[in-house]
């Protein structure tokens, strides 16, 4: 009768010879399986410690972003100093209805949640434009909105430029800037985060009277209230860092909902 132990089995299987090529090959899926295992389970384990890892990150960025807003800690402290959380859906300008800060990742795994953009819209350089964003609010006890912080981002001279614009509750004036990502020629287009360059922003006009955008990165000193001093020698980062901004103020970035907000629908 056959020994149906399993132990049995496999020190049987054990004694055969290590040239064997049965033996090779299961040993061989045996430490795949096991150290595929293994890192599947790391990943499961750590990633809840890299979303919070992440999150810690971005709320340490935009709470020196909005330390550095003239009046906004006070304003932060009376109103509890706490941020409303929401998700945009930039086509509608308004509250994404079934996407929610938790869920916003999965849903942007999904093609049909991504705008594919055409070389006339895409002037940030993006290539493809999410549907959804996460976007951070303070309201004050009439539920008016006093600052909208908005992430932006697009292509730079040497690699991508990530960064959170502040809006004052009119939504046309810049309360201050945070670049959050850049890797641009350090000592040229890489000091666009340096604070010198930064303080120029708040109090920075966006839109004229007729709603166009207006906003640039001078060629030099700027010449009115829509302008910021431009970087010497690195005219290709400023002109990206124009680009990026008009891009996300526009009609295929925050151009819907800073519409809808100032129509008060928001």
């Amino acid at each position: 009768m056959a020994d149906l132990n399993p132990i049995s089995a496999w020190r049987r299987f054990l004694a055969l010879p290590n040239e064997n090529r049965t033996k090779t090959v299961v040993i061989a899926f045996l430490v795949s399986a096991i150290c595929a295992l293994m890192v599947s389970g790391a990943t499961v384990v750590l990633r809840p410690i890299q979303t919070a890892n992440r999150a810690a990150e971005q709320q340490a960025r935009l709470e020196a972003l909005i330390a550095g807003i003239p009046g906004m800690t006070q304003l932060l402290e009376q109103s509890g100093g706490k941020l409303s959380t929401v998700v945009i859906n930039l086509p509608k300008g308004a509250a994404a209805e079934d996407v929610t800060p938790e869920n916003l990742p999965t849903a942007l795994e999904s093609a049909s949640n991504w705008k594919t953009l055409s070389p006339g819209e895409d002037t940030a350089g993006l290539g493809r434009r999410p549907d959804f964003v996460q976007i951070y609010l303070l309201r004050n006890d009439a539920g008016d909105i006093q600052l909208a912080l908005l992430p932006i981002s697009g292509a730079g001279y040497i690699g991508p430029i990530d960064a959170i614009l502040a809006l004052d509750g009119d939504m046309n004036t810049v309360a201050g800037l945070a670049i959050t990502n850049q890797a641009e020629t350090p000592g040229l287009g890489g000091r666009i985060e340096e604070p010198a360059f930064l303080a120029q922003f708040p109090g920075t006009e966006l839109y004229d009277a007729a709603g166009n955008i207006r906003f640039e990165v001078a060629h030099g000193k700027a010449g009115n209230d829509y302008e910021v001093d431009g970087i010497t020698g690195a005219t290709r980062t400023s002109n990206a860092f124009t680009r990026i901004m008009r891009f996300w103020l526009g009609p295929d970035g925050y151009g819907p909902l800073i519409a809808a907000v100032k129509r008060g629908e928001f």
